[in-house]
């Protein structure tokens, strides 16, 4: 069993599934983290200096949320394969509505349609109402080919 496999089983077991965004260094640089809710996986970014990409209005940098998306989009798929497995982005596109302010963001990721091969997933991001969110994205992810974590 690989150990991306047995952080999985774990996050399942205890409700703590940091370990398993920990084996991607980019997360834990920006900061993502999770929480099972119910059925729903709610992602969060913290508020952060680090992430601001314009500090006059001051806004969280554009890749940040993009990242924070895309990385939220991953691991949905990875903690709900029933082999887990990081899936391989194939493409991903953003559409910013609104700036994400200097505050928390949270991300939910809808996995549209999962096939062996391929899953496509919708992913919001948003502050303090889901119904206003900040951005909104589609991905295209490779199942059966991916790196393991060993």
């Amino acid at each position: 069993m690989s150990l991306l496999q047995q952080r999985v089983n774990q996050a399942h077991a205890s409700g703590n599934y940091q370990p398993v965004i920990d084996l991607i260094p980019y997360a834990g640089v920006i900061g993502v983290q999770c929480e099972r809710f119910g059925e729903e996986m709610i992602f969060r970014l913290p508020r952060n200096p680090n992430n601001i990409g314009n500090p006059t209005i001051p806004a969280i940098h554009g890749g940040v949320i993009a990242s924070f998306m895309e990385l939220t989009a991953a691991f949905e798929l990875t903690l709900q394969l029933k082999q887990p497995a990081l899936a391989k982005n194939i493409d991903f596109s953003v559409d910013y509505m609104q700036a994400g302010l200097d505050r928390d963001t949270f991300a939910m990721c809808t996995i549209e349609r999962q096939g062996r091969r391929v899953a496509n997933c919708s992913i919001i991001a948003w502050q303090e109402r889901k119904s206003q969110p900040i951005a909104s994205a589609r991905g295209h992810f490779l199942l059966d080919s991916f790196a393991s974590l060993t």
